[in-house]
């Protein structure tokens, strides 16, 4: 088994309201900035032993269909790196 560190990334589908990116949209603006576009995300970061990469992917992608993520208001990404 290998230690790998897979990093989920999940965040609301466009068109879903995500009001905690638009009061801190609003604040950058206020401070200032220009922006186009601002999207709140939650990063999960798992440490797990897997055989290979492509089976740490498919635990993690299984973690956040089960749990981490609602798949009817989320988008999500995998990413699984070798500790």
């Amino acid at each position: 088994m290998t230690a790998y560190t897979a990093v989920v990334t999940v965040r609301l589908k466009r068109g879903v309201l995500d009001p905690e990116a638009e009061t801190t949209a609003r604040a950058l603006e206020r401070l200032g900035f220009e922006l186009e576009d601002l999207r709140a995300a939650d990063r999960f970061e798992v440490d797990l032993a897997a055989p290979d990469e492509a089976a740490a992917a498919e635990r993690a992608d299984a973690m956040a269909e089960r749990l981490l993520a609602n798949p009817t208001i989320h988008d999500y990404t995998v990413e699984v790196e070798a500790r």
